[in-house]
């Protein structure tokens, strides 16, 4: 069975100047709801900040992030230097059991960026987990994967996608961290690949089947 249940939201990182337009994009054209605006994440930080604007689609959210710049460059910025305007900066993965997944992450050679970060978005418990980039090298300017754990809610209720201020801060902090201490190493380590595997068989899903 697999260990992820669905895409919980994307996050693309804007060039300075361009989050109001994508804003409206993702609004206007795609039909998503404005929840949260935090336009500056680290508003007392001499060396940089970002905006983040989180944007509502009902079955996933869309955040986007521009960097603020101030005695230092913004990693978001660096990130859109190197991928471009609108470029996808990390997908988060909503995880049935995240304790248990990123045991088993560990156990294939994965790592995360740091600590599992928990917070209550108002609906109970929510955790978070980011990875270290897909590949190695700087980490301001990798994609990555995050991997969280919503709460559990009854078959009749609805819970937004929700986001908060301590979300921003939490990955922010993290891949200055790594900057600071020059951690380029990647997500994955490979080498736990067993020699030996292959590709399993294609089992289509029985609605495709003809």
């Amino acid at each position: 069975m697999s260990h992820l249940k669905r895409v919980d939201h994307i996050t693309y990182a804007c060039e300075q100047g361009s989050i109001e337009k994508w804003a409206w994009f993702h609004i206007e054209v795609e039909g998503g709801t404005l929840i949260n605006r935090i336009d500056d994440v680290r508003p007392g930080d001499p060396d940089s900040s970002m905006k983040i604007w989180c944007i509502d689609h009902g079955e996933f959210g869309i955040a986007l992030i521009e960097g603020i710049d101030r005695s230092k460059k913004s990693q978001v910025t660096k990130f859109v230097d190197k991928h471009g305007d609108h470029s996808c900066q990390h997908i988060a993965y909503d995880t049935h059991d995240l304790d248990s997944f990123v045991s088993h992450l560990k156990a294939h050679g994965g790592s995360p960026r740091g600590e599992v970060l928990v917070r209550n978005d108002g609906f109970g418990v929510l955790k978070q987990m980011f990875a270290r980039g897909y590949a190695d090298g700087d980490a301001a300017e990798n994609s990555f994967p995050e991997y969280c754990q919503r709460p559990e809610v009854n078959s009749d209720e609805t819970v937004a996608i929700t986001f908060a201020e301590e979300t921003g801060k939490g990955f922010y902090d993290q891949i200055e961290e790594a900057i600071e201490s020059g951690d380029e190493a990647p997500f994955i380590d490979f080498a736990a690949m067993p020699a030996n595997w292959a590709v399993p068989a294609a089992q289509p899903r029985p609605e495709f089947v003809a």
